[in-house]
């Protein structure tokens, strides 16, 4: 596994000092983990960006999910 160094401010270190009461091995533990769900989590609205620019822009979804949600209960 590579390495790499970093600056983070005095409360960021406080919190990764804390690793353990959050259930982390060590530190490295805890940062792989948050940067995963960061990564998981921009993609994520990627995904959501592309495809509000699709329904955006396909008249024939928005009428079929209109007509899929007339008589649901509001």
């Amino acid at each position: 596994m590579q390495q790499a160094k970093f600056s983070l401010t005095d409360p960021l270190i406080e919190f990764l000092c804390n690793y353990k009461f959050y259930g982390f091995s060590n530190k490295s533990s805890m940062v792989r983990e948050a940067l995963l769900r960061l990564k998981e989590e921009l993609e994520l609205k990627q995904s959501a960006d592309l495809y509000a620019e699709i329904y955006e822009k396909d008249t024939d979804l928005q009428e079929l999910t209109e007509a899929a949600v007339l008589g649901w209960p509001e």
